[in-house]
Formats: C-alpha cells, structure tokens, sequence
C-alpha cells in the first residue's frame, strides 16, 4: 500500500510520519510518499517552512530507513498559482503511487489519503490490509475519524473543531435517514482505494478545495464502497485559512464568532419524499410534471425542474427493466453532488440556516434516539451519540 501526504506549510511533518511509523505492520509493504508543495509566488514564510520540513524530513527519513516500510519526498515549490493547492498536491502523489503500483505488478494494491497534521490509531495500516483482503471487490472506503477535543490549543478551538465535527456528521446521517444509499464521509485524509479503481475514474482532480468529496462521489457508486470503522484517523484540529472551506476554515469561523450553523432537517425530510417515491417504471407519462410528483414539496419539484428531471427520468425509464435497476440508476444520476446542489437550493430558497444543536437533536429524536436530559443540549453531549451512530452503521467494514 501506498499513504500519500500532500503537505504545505507544515511545521510538524515527522510528527504525522512517525504516527504512520509506529503502527502495527502490516504483511504487505509500505511506501509513503509526501507532496512538499507550494504556488509560484507564495508568501517567503512558505517556502522558508517548506525547505525547513524538507530537511528534518530528510534526517528522519535516513534515521529510519526500512526496504518494508519506506517515506519518500517529492518537492514541487513552483505549481502553477491557477492550479496550486491540496487537490494537485493529492493528484500528483496519487499519480505517483499508482505509477509505483504498476511496476511491481499490484494492480490490487491500496493507495490512501493522509495529511501532513494527522495522527493515526496503531491498527491503521492493518485495518486497512484487512479490509481489502476480506472484501476483493470494493474499490475503496471511509476511514472513520475523530478531531481531538483537548490538548495544548485554546478551549475554543478545541469547540470550534467538536461543532464542525457535528455538523459533519449530522449531514450524513440526515442523508442516510433521507434514504440517500451512497451517504459517506468524504474527507481526504480518511479515504482509500484500489489502484485499479483510482485508474478507471481518471484517479483525482486538480480543485483547490473540495477535491476529496468531487473525487469520491466518482468511486462510491462503483459498489462495495463501505466505512472503515475498526481504525481511527486523528486529523488536526487547528485553525486555518488556506481553502475556502472545511476544518480549518470553520474552526477560524468559529474563533471569529460565527455561530455553529447546520443545514435545515426539513432539506433532508424533502429529499426524503423524493427517495421514498416507489418509480413503477412509469416514468414522466405516468402521470408527473416536469418537476415529478405533485405531492413532493415544493423545493423538490422546483429543483428537479430546474435540473430537467423529466427528460432524466424518461432516459433512465428506457435503459432499466426492474425497479432495482431503476434505483441504481436513478442514484448514479441523483448522485452525492446533486444532493448536496439540493440541500444548499432548499436552504437557501426555503428554510435558512439551522441551529446546530437544534438540528442534530431533532434528528435523532426522529430517528428515535433517546435524547440527554434538559431543556437544549450541547455539542459535547450530542457528539458522541453521533459518533456512535458512525462507527456503528451497517456499511462499516475493515
């Protein structure tokens, strides 16, 4: 297998190797390939940064040198400014990784997104081993995670990090109570594939941001993608502003005093109605406007119409024979894109904004989970429920 790091502006590059370095070994061997990277004309504090991690990388990499187990750097200081960022930095140590693949023949061989400020539990590598050598036709999976909730950083970060980490969480399973099959966590630092899937989708984009989840909504629908909930990855908690959104950009919205804000539960009740609609085979002659079902609310049927949902439904009515067959393609149209297209359509046109507490609580409610007692609950006591509810769904392997 091979682990890929993309890292800019890191001052704690061993840290995250050695985490790598004292997990259980695996059978198979292990390289790991760090993307040290920066744009042409990025801030002196960058490129002083990266030379200063290049060389301690440098000393503990000959220090700890093991034909199993090896860490390479690979240095690119001058992307293109258009280009540059995690999603190339990704894509270029991906690509590597499948190219190392290839000449040892391992076609079958896993390659995994890590990042420069994680930690990892010891069994990370096993699990992983595990997982694919138990499950020979998945392309890939979801590494569960935790953000740490204490340690050397202020308290706010610490809340800021636990309130992202909610809201995460609540998206997914709000997607799965909707009945969305394909709902998963999508973080670059948590995922993994097969070298032959990473191929057949054109392996990852260039985005700045964002590049994970535009990269995996390609592999979950392959089939067999599934949680890994037997290992834990510990990405960093710090704030940052690097990329328009994710972790650190919440954290430091959060330090700024933003509140912790959620989408609206009634954009998954929506998308509910739609999932639930039994298709018939009928199709738009069987009696649906443009916008589909009547019935459906109407940030459903405006948003279907606006994304031509009849002519999709018709091309999908021809091409399947069996209503499983319908489902199937129905969900590689309604992907994990469009989906999300959705729930920001319905919160922005209909519903606003939703508390966060508010929301994850009334979700569960619904789901009938009992509840901590008092008037509102808090973050801290509506997390761990919702990490419960992750590590324990149905899709979880490894």
């Amino acid at each position: 297998m091979v682990v890929v790091v993309p890292c800019c502006n890191e001052p704690d590059l061993v840290g995250s190797l050695a985490s790598l370095r004292l997990c259980e070994r695996p059978r198979c061997s292990v390289e790991v390939i760090v993307v040290v990277n920066a744009s042409v004309g990025c801030r002196a504090e960058v490129r002083l940064q990266n030379q200063a991690t290049l060389k301690i990388a440098a000393e503990w990499i000959a220090q700890h040198r093991d034909a199993r187990f090896a860490f390479h750097t690979l240095h690119f200081p001058e992307l293109p400014s258009k280009q540059a960022g995690v999603g190339l930095a990704r894509k270029i140590g991906m690509d590597e990784a499948l190219r190392r693949l290839d000449d040892v023949g391992r076609a079958d061989g896993m390659i995994a997104g890590y990042d420069a400020d994680c930690r990892c539990a010891p069994n990370y590598l096993t699990a992983l081993e595990r997982y694919f050598e138990r499950t020979p036709a998945s392309p890939g999976g979801s590494i569960y995670f935790e953000h740490p909730l204490e340690g050397p950083l202020s308290p706010q970060v610490y809340a800021g990090v636990a309130a992202y980490e909610l809201h995460l969480r609540y998206y997914v399973q709000a997607l799965r109570y909707a009945g969305f099959p394909h709902a998963h966590h999508t973080l670059g630092s948590c995922m993994v594939v097969r070298a032959d899937a990473y191929r057949k989708q054109g392996g990852m984009n260039k985005r700045k941001a964002g590049e994970d989840f535009h990269f995996l909504n390609k592999i979950i629908p392959l089939g067999g993608f599934a949680d890994l909930t037997r290992t834990t990855v510990y990405p960093s908690p710090r704030p940052s502003d690097r990329v328009p959104f994710g972790t650190g950009k919440a954290v430091r919205a959060f330090l700024e005093g933003k509140e912790a804000s959620t989408y609206p539960l009634d954009a998954f009740l929506a998308l509910k109605s739609l999932f639930d609609w039994p298709p018939l085979l009928d199709g738009p002659e069987g009696g649906f406007a443009d916008g589909g079902d009547l019935r459906w609310p109407e940030a459903v049927r405006e948003f279907l119409n606006r994304h031509r949902f009849a002519e999709a439904m018709s091309e999908i009515r021809r091409n399947t024979s069996s209503e499983a067959a319908f489902r199937k393609r129905f969900f590689q149209w309604f992907d994990g894109f469009l989906a999300m297209k959705f729930v920001h359509y319905a919160r922005d046109r209909f519903h606003g904004d939703g508390n966060l507490c508010e929301q994850a609580a009334r979700l569960l409610a619904i789901m009938g989970r009992e509840l901590p007692a008092g008037a509102e609950v808090s973050v801290r006591e509506l997390l761990p429920i919702y990490r419960e509810l992750d590590r324990g769904t149905q899709q979880n392997a490894g």
